[in-house]
């Protein structure tokens, strides 16, 4: 009954037919699953980083759980402490903010910051959106070098790059961007000024790890710290004489050239018992910190940095306390970079 249908097509209905298949598509439905209009998009059916939950725990803080693929399809949180006027879902007026990325210690995670410190009470901040990344127990800020494999986790590709292109796009961060945190965080918040120029206006570190090659003691301290929760220490960046300059590329002291022509702000205890702890308080961390912050400082100002600030306290241990009241100490600095009054 099919013997007198063509099997090929004349150019003409080759031609008709190809017009209807470009109209049936332009004028058919929204597939399911895709983002309604007004909601940020998740990320479904892109690649790279999507958001796969959202969550409100308090006023004016929510957390994303960001699945990454730069860490191996891995879900982490990230907690925005979002400012007054906040609305990422008004498409049509939406507003992108001026942006304070904080970054928490080793042994902490995203939670740090708002749970230790009343950041989220801090009125100065009601105009700016900040961003409290997961970065892993002892993540180090890095793309780990996995004897030379690469791969999960690389930390910094996913702050760096993933996170910041997903809150830029869906949700209200503006690409006007400081930096600031403690310890781990510290070092942190150096190395994304440094690596990445013009990312950030400014940098904030407090009892940071800023020379980890000063000597043996710093060295073996991080690499302990790399050894955390039955770690390979090796995975982080290598051997410190075979890898010496992948550590140099993560040292803040190698990277002074490029953080001369921005506002720094340093601060640092000595580790002996200050007005913030309770009675025969030490810390040998917080002094081998303070000797690396000295350190620093000495090559920013060996450079030409042209905004130094440094906060030199003396006695005073690695807490919470004292982090707390830098970060106030700094915000002058932080938001005059962003042109946000305090």
């Amino acid at each position: 009954m099919f013997a007198n249908v063509p099997t090929v097509l004349t150019p003409l209905r080759a031609g008709l037919l190809l017009v209807l298949a470009v109209l049936l598509a332009v004028l058919a439905p929204t597939a399911p699953g895709a983002v309604a209009a007004g909601e940020p998009e998740t990320g479904a059916g892109r690649t790279g980083a999507e958001v796969v939950a959202v969550t409100r725990v308090a006023d004016r803080q929510v957390d994303l759980s960001v699945r990454s693929p730069a860490l191996g399809g891995r879900t982490v949180d990230v907690r925005l402490l979002t400012p007054d006027g906040w609305n990422p879902h008004d498409r049509r007026h939406r507003q992108h903010w001026p942006t304070l990325w904080l970054l928490h210690g080793c042994c902490g995670d995203y939670t740090s910051w708002t749970s230790m410190t009343d950041v989220a009470e801090t009125d100065s901040l009601r105009d700016v959106l900040v961003v409290m990344p997961e970065a892993g127990w002892n993540g180090w800020y890095s793309d780990w070098w996995n004897h030379g494999q690469g791969g999960d986790p690389a930390w910094e590709t996913f702050h760096t790059k993933e996170l910041r292109r997903l809150l830029e796009r869906d949700w209200g961060a503006g690409s006007n961007r400081v930096v600031a945190g403690l310890s781990m965080g510290g070092q942190g918040a150096l190395l994304y000024a440094a690596r990445h120029p013009g990312m950030f206006k400014a940098t904030a570190a407090f009892s940071g790890s800023a020379h980890p090659l000063l000597n043996e003691e710093s060295i073996d301290r991080i690499m302990g710290f790399f050894a955390g929760q039955d770690n390979d220490p090796l995975r982080v960046w290598g051997d410190p004489v075979a890898q010496r300059r992948i550590w140099q590329a993560h040292d803040p002291f190698h990277l002074a050239e490029r953080l001369r022509s921005i506002p720094v702000y340093l601060s640092c205890g000595d580790g002996t018992t200050g007005p913030l702890d309770p009675p025969g308080a030490t810390s040998a961390l917080e002094a081998d910190f303070n000797r690396q912050n000295h350190a620093l400082a000495a090559e920013l100002k060996r450079v030409g940095a042209r905004h130094l600030t440094t906060n030199f306290y003396g006695p005073g241990t690695h807490g919470w306390a004292y982090w707390e009241r830098e970060l106030h100490a700094s915000l002058p600095m932080l938001l005059g970079a962003l042109g946000v009054d305090d």
